[in-house]
């Protein structure tokens, strides 16, 4: 199903034995400074307790570890220490809630947690408040035979949905024009380059690193790749792309984007996704002013949370799409896998750092 996977070895923290009549989750114990560290996290175990009604007892296939992670804790106000942000595809293994049988698959934002009781209806420490918030522990949609459920963390799953709703909606790229995304060997950016593809736009991608902007060109199908590490984005961006520049979507901010903004044609449309450049850094950073560049060009600039799209009633619509653009061979997949429980800090930490190309995935 156009899933390639390249496993990612990281030195495994050792946690001695372990029951299955206990539980453990990684705790986040202070704001992170930086970037993170391994003495940000520590790992607890706890008892499991006897299923109450409406509670089901769930364990994990996958875990995702993703940039929101980073900055949600201080931006929204979280209480630390707090279950690390994050979510996982997980096995019902008993249940006492008819909506959830055992044997069935969830999709569940309650944080890194390894074998662990959940209320599905309960408020947990990792969903947060108001427009922002994650989503309650939801029924894994059932994806055609041969697809990994890991899918349902990436292209099937939040990061597929921010494709294609930040593109589609926001951007609205029509055919012949030319899209640039930033952060395009990601998650987000591999769909985000492939969608406009089939919606007929010219497609740029600004990666870090030859072996990412070659993956980009030869195995997902854009139009040309810049590698942010060795150009000056305003002048390699002018020359992959000489009509200029009618979509951005942005994943990364800072100097970047600002180089690729100076490319912009007339009424161009930006969509702001994110900006990680930005996320480890201690000290505020002065960036040229963005209104005289708006203005000189009328662009539009929009910046979102997919769960926007959630509470419009309209997340399966992405999800169903996405499905159907995998099952087609329309949309490949790409996956850095770390294996084990005891190593989700290390790929969190490997995923800011750009170790991941496409979907960063921890296996249990």
């Amino acid at each position: 199903m156009n899933t390639t996977r390249k496993f990612w070895q990281v030195p495994s923290v050792k946690n001695g034995t372990r029951s299955f009549s206990e539980g453990r989750r990684w705790i986040m114990k202070r704001h992170f400074k930086g970037m993170p560290t391994m003495e940000d996290f520590e790992m607890k175990s706890e008892p499991l307790p006897k299923l109450k009604e409406n509670e089901i007892l769930l364990k994990p296939e996958f875990w995702s570890v993703d940039p929101y992670a980073r900055i949600y804790p201080i931006s929204f106000g979280y209480k630390l220490p707090m279950t690390m942000l994050g979510s996982q595809v997980s096995q019902v293994m008993e249940s006492k809630n008819p909506k959830f049988p055992e044997g069935s698959h969830v999709v569940a934002y309650t944080g890194w947690r390894d074998v662990a009781v959940v209320d599905p209806d309960a408020v947990y420490d990792t969903y947060g408040k108001g427009p922002t918030a994650l989503p309650k522990v939801s029924a894994a949609i059932t994806l055609p035979k041969g697809m990994s459920r890991s899918l349902l963390l990436g292209t099937i799953g939040m990061p597929g949905n921010t494709a294609y709703f930040g593109l589609l909606d926001i951007c609205d790229p029509k055919p012949g024009e030319t899209v640039v995304v930033s952060g395009a060997a990601g998650a987000v950016g591999t769909l985000v380059g492939q969608i406009a593809k089939l919606q007929g736009c010219r497609v740029v991608g600004i990666a870090g690193g030859e072996e990412k902007c070659e993956h980009l060109v030869k195995e997902l199908g854009f139009d040309a790749a810049v590698d942010y590490k060795k150009k000056n984005i305003l002048t390699a961006v002018r020359r992959a792309a000489p009509a200029g520049v009618d979509c951005y979507f942005d994943n990364v901010g800072g100097n970047i984007s600002n180089g690729v903004m100076m490319n912009m044609n007339m009424y161009g449309r930006i969509a702001v996704c994110g900006a990680i450049t930005g996320y480890n850094d201690t000290k505020p950073v002065l960036y040229p002013a963005l209104q005289p560049t708006m203005v000189a060009f009328q662009l539009k600039m929009e910046g979102f949370f997919v769960w926007r799209w959630m509470h419009m009633g309209r997340w399966e619509e992405g999800l169903n799409q996405m499905t159907r653009w995998v099952e087609d061979g329309k949309i490949k997949n790409r996956e850095t896998v770390v294996e084990g429980f005891e190593n989700l800090p290390a790929a969190f930490i490997g995923m800011l750092e750009g170790k991941n190309t496409g979907k960063m995935i921890v296996k249990a």
